[in-house]
């Protein structure tokens, strides 16, 4: 494929915008090359400016769960936008598309909207700190969750893949209160407990995360954060950011049986546009101002336009769950296409799924942390992803991110998939 178009607004764009990006992924950097120049999209397609057609798999980072240029979210987005853009007041599509939320999320009372699943991230933080009065925080190495700076600290995805995890910028006065553990190792999260006793107010986890690659919990491990919560009154953060109804009308909660504290969303609750939200029970989302000392606001939160999309979005799941199978057996179809012809032409490889969350790993042990997600073989996943490409396949330019199946994708698109991976592992 050509891509001269796509070249030429990139050096355009480099003049003007910080590495021609404003979002550190899309550079290319990982993978050598010139990022792409979308145009349009519709259902499972990007069309680029150079005219090509191609098979998508990140959708957006995951919220076109349901295909590009959805019809009822463009409606609605379309119709709102015609009795105006934003007030910063309060409008009856905030209710309802809470209303709706709270009802398909177990273990939730109350809900507050934002901008980003980082501004989600890092106001549950806040509010934990201000419901247990305590200053410290576990993350895990490779969850990402967003660039604010408590959660800089050996992030994943971009962080990773631009050999910064500890980003300049983040004082020691925040680094110091941000606890690091391993991703399913209980016992390594139950010493960091028993060092810093009485002073952590959460534990926030992607519970499966998505930002080292897909990587499923083990048995046993979120049971155990749980437990452990429990025992030392510290509050469970769950990132759904990227599996909040995704995984199932519930999210992670509501797929693997437990229950968070706080629970954090993103890319689908907004249905393409910027949105994020977090929610809790009662008893804490009480804390946040105006009704408590907890101060949390943005002068967009709630707009009337990216309600409009996400209650779109969520209303078609909520009425049609069988969406959540269907989507879970085509990214099953292709975990099993994938393995048959990397298998058969010999390349060494791991693949982890979890629902409509995928992710090939050029490894032959099992990838279930950071650690081992980073002995990946790069130079393998770079010519992965240039000769997918070169076929129209269109897959995260970073070996440390999942893929996201959507529900637009036809059997006929994964099986040109699957040929096309057969194609480009004769190199591998």
């Amino acid at each position: 494929m050509i891509y001269k178009r796509s070249s030429a607004l990139f050096a355009e764009a480099q003049k003007v915008i910080p590495g021609g990006v404003n979002s550190p992924v899309r550079a290319f950097k990982a993978v050598g090359g010139d990022p792409i120049f979308v145009k349009e999209a519709k259902g499972a397609y990007l069309y680029d400016e150079d005219g090509n057609r191609l098979i998508d798999y990140i959708n957006s980072w995951g919220p076109m769960i349901l295909g590009h240029a959805h019809p009822p979210v463009v409606n609605a987005v379309v119709e709102k936008a015609k009795k105006g853009t934003s007030f910063g007041m309060p409008t009856e599509i905030e209710t309802q598309i809470a209303e709706l939320a709270v009802a398909m999320v177990p273990n939730i009372d109350k809900i507050r909207f934002v901008n980003s699943g980082t501004e989600a991230c890092m106001s549950a933080v806040r509010l934990a700190r201000g419901f247990t009065k305590k200053d410290k925080i576990i993350k895990f190495a490779g969850c990402y969750h967003g660039h604010s700076d408590s959660f800089l600290i050996q992030a994943g995805s971009g962080a990773v893949t631009f050999g910064s995890p500890n980003s300049p910028g983040v004082t020691e006065g925040t680094a110091k209160d941000t606890l690091l553990a391993r991703y399913n190792d209980l016992e390594n999260v139950e010493r960091i407990i028993a060092s810093n006793k009485g002073e952590i107010a959460c534990i926030i986890i992607e519970p499966v995360a998505g930002n080292m690659g897909c990587i499923p919990p083990v048995k046993g491990f979120l049971e155990g954060l749980r437990s452990l919560c429990d025992a030392n009154d510290i509050l469970l953060i769950f990132d759904e950011v990227m599996t909040g109804f995704r995984l199932a009308k519930g999210g992670a909660q509501e797929l693997l049986g437990i229950n968070a504290d706080i629970v954090t969303f993103g890319k689908v609750i907004g249905g393409g546009l910027p949105v994020g939200a977090f929610a809790a029970r009662e008893e804490i989302m009480n804390h946040l101002a105006p009704l408590g000392p907890v101060y949390q606001a943005g002068t967009l939160s709630g707009n009337p336009l990216a309600m409009a999309a996400g209650l779109a979005m969520l209303t078609e799941l909520h009425n049609n769950a069988d969406i959540f199978d269907s989507i879970a057996k085509k990214t099953e179809y292709l975990h099993q296409g994938i393995t048959k012809v990397l298998t058969e032409k010999n390349v060494v490889h791991t693949i982890n799924r979890v629902g409509s969350m995928i992710s090939v790993h050029f490894s032959e042990d099992p990838v279930i942390d950071f650690e081992s997600a980073a002995l990946g073989n790069n130079d393998s996943f770079k010519k992965f992803f240039h000769g997918l490409l070169d076929q129209g396949i269109y897959i995260a330019p970073s070996a440390f991110e999942t893929w996201f199946i959507t529900e637009a994708l036809t059997y006929e698109d994964l099986d040109d998939t699957i040929k096309a991976i057969s194609i480009t592992a004769e190199n591998l």
